[in-house]
């Protein structure tokens, strides 16, 4: 029997992979990938010619068993994402549950993801966190939102640049205005910048500054 490995990807410098992750993709049978235009930039960066098939949110319900098929015939299937560690708010999970539920190995590598560069940087308390993905986005948001706002770890965001500001607004107007929190941007790329001060200080900050590339936000917990 084959075995699906889990691949970490640059989430923007392609300097950003370790030579393990390297040597497994060249070893690989198949590479799945969320975006095969993405993957296939990265792949030509370090002479890598394999199959690669598209594996995503809206394909991978109906792709996994086949897939797990394809690994118990004896293949090694490495599943990447567009950037960072796949399962970690990007497709994932259900190829991984699926292969521990049919008694396919699973590994997965050490490597990038944007939310621990940015929970450092953000100065807040990095001993105990809560990682939260995305919010959702309207069902529910409200809700998850009041749960959170007496939750004392220091919470960890991902959002999209044109939907930050509503976000960092509707934090602030349950955890309060004056709340500590930090947003990164562009991670590793040129334009990296991490912007910290209170939740009001951010709203006042990007609305005279439109925010590009993808977003963290990092909110100090509750401190009494």
């Amino acid at each position: 029997m084959g075995k699906l490995v889990i691949v970490p990807t640059p989430i923007g410098n392609l300097g950003d992979i370790t030579y393990r992750s390297v040597e497994t993709l060249k070893k690989a049978d198949i590479i799945l990938a969320e975006d095969t235009r993405k993957t296939g930039v990265l792949l030509a960066h370090y002479g890598i010619e394999k199959k690669v098939i598209p594996h995503h949110k809206f394909n991978e319900h109906k792709t996994v068993l086949k897939i797990s098929e394809i690994i118990k015939s004896g293949k090694t299937v490495a599943l990447v994402s567009d950037g960072g560690t796949p399962g970690i708010s990007d497709p994932g999970f259900l190829l991984v549950r699926t292969s521990v539920e049919n008694g396919i190995e699973v590994e997965c590598l050490p490597g990038a993801s944007a939310f621990l560069p940015a929970l450092i940087d953000s100065g807040l308390p990095t001993d105990r966190f809560c990682f939260e993905g995305f919010l959702p986005r309207k069902k529910g948001r409200q809700k998850r939102l009041n749960e959170l706002a007496e939750e004392k770890r220091t919470l960890v965001f991902y959002e999209s640049p044109h939907r930050l500001i509503k976000t960092l607004v509707q934090i602030s107007e349950v955890f309060g205005s004056e709340r500590q929190a930090s947003v990164s941007r562009e991670l590793t790329k040129v334009f990296e910048e991490t912007v910290r001060g209170s939740l009001s200080t951010l709203v006042n900050h990007f609305e005279n500054s439109p925010p590009r590339g993808e977003i963290v936000i990092v909110v100090a917990g509750r401190d009494k």
